[in-house]
């Protein structure tokens, strides 16, 4: 087992920026990719399922957590959101330790945290570098609108409740834009990744 911890970067982004295929290109470079989103989904669907149904009596069926039902009883009610993120977080942050556990035995020198919400929930005390994916408001919006279910009010809603774009690459280490097509993308991917292979960590 090595002994090094792998150098952590951090990978953020407004909806519809394109951080979801963002992650892809780090993977293909062969950096292990911890998703707080599919992690989320999987305990959704497992661990969490008795807690969540205890604590929110009726929105779970045939051993998952029925996302519609669950999302109606904490939308607009902050206490019930702190008591869902009470149970869900701790399960959350035991997957990524284990990730990085494992990934530290396989002796990888680097791993991509994809984490959403990072700034929001002040997560980047994780990180050693964070990369912020970004692209103008037009593109974004024309993106996000692409989605199944997205309407103009649902995306501002959403927008709303993330830091703006403007602050978010304030605070980055490395912006990846988005907008001028996917191999520009996969380009600034690679040359991030030489970048952090000097740097030094910060924990």
């Amino acid at each position: 087992m090595s002994s090094v911890r792998p150098l952590i970067l951090c990978l953020t982004g407004s909806l519809g920026m394109g951080k979801s295929v963002t992650a892809k290109f780090f993977a293909e470079e062969g950096v292990p990719v911890h998703d707080s989103d599919a992690t989320v989904h999987a305990l959704y669907e497992g661990e969490a399922v008795p807690a969540i149904e205890a604590a929110f009596p009726g929105t779970t069926a045939a051993g998952k957590v029925d996302r519609a039902k669950l999302a109606a009883k904490v939308v607009n009610d902050k206490a019930a959101l702190a008591r869902l993120e009470a149970i869900v977080h701790p399960l959350v942050g035991a997957a990524r330790d284990r990730f990085l556990a494992e990934a530290q035995a396989r002796g990888a020198p680097i791993v991509v945290l994809d984490i959403p919400l990072l700034f929001e929930i002040g997560g980047e005390n994780l990180c050693d570098a964070v990369v912020v994916v970004s692209a103008p408001a037009e593109v974004q919006r024309a993106r996000a609108l692409q989605r199944p279910g997205m309407t103009e009010d649902k995306f501002d809603a959403l927008v709303a409740k993330q830091m703006p774009d403007a602050e978010k690459r304030r605070r980055a280490d490395f912006i990846v834009d988005s907008s001028q097509g996917f191999e520009h993308a996969r380009t600034q991917v690679r040359d991030i990744l030489r970048a952090v292979a000097k740097m030094p960590r910060r924990h």
